[in-house]
């Protein structure tokens, strides 16, 4: 059984994320996405937030479930008995960056993979951060998160 892991902060998850998810799901056996602590990062959701919406995203899917990790992704990959690391690609920039973080993660456990997905034209320019900027200023994200996500973001900005 393939398993794999989706590794992120998903502040919030967006549309961008689930493609990836929607698409590595019908590779992989089971996908677990999985929020990773990073306390060097401020995030507008709390965990228990994004998990949330995280679900809820992932609901119709049934081979996908969803966690809260902490720590490093390669230790978290091997107590799960996960063999690959699944990330997103949108631009050159998030290939550079990515690159190095596979290569550090190969050092670190020589046994997980890491399978990258390039982000569909529509999906390139999408990040949470782009979301939150947009959202802060009280302007529709309809396009870029679920109607779910688009609720919770008004109800955190009281837009």
């Amino acid at each position: 059984m393939k398993i794999a892991i989706y590794p992120g902060s998903f502040d919030p998850i967006t549309k961008g994320h689930i493609d990836v998810i929607e698409r590595s799901s019908k590779i992989f056996d089971e996908i677990i996405v999985v929020l990773m602590k990073n306390d060097k990062k401020t995030s507008l959701f709390n965990d228990e937030e994004r998990l949330d919406m995280m679900e809820e995203a992932c609901a119709t899917m049934g081979n996908v479930t969803c966690d809260i990790g902490s720590g490093l992704s390669t230790a978290y990959a091997r107590k799960k008995g996960a063999c690959v690391m699944i990330r997103g690609i949108r631009a050159v920039q998030d290939y550079e960056y990515e690159l190095t973080t596979a290569t550090a993660n190969m050092y670190l456990n020589s046994d997980i993979e890491t399978c990258f997905f390039m982000s569909k034209p529509e999906f390139s320019f999408l990040s949470s951060s782009t979301v939150k900027e947009i959202a802060g200023y009280g302007a529709s994200v309809d396009g870029f998160v679920s109607p779910y996500v688009v609720k919770k973001l008004k109800e955190k900005l009281k837009y």
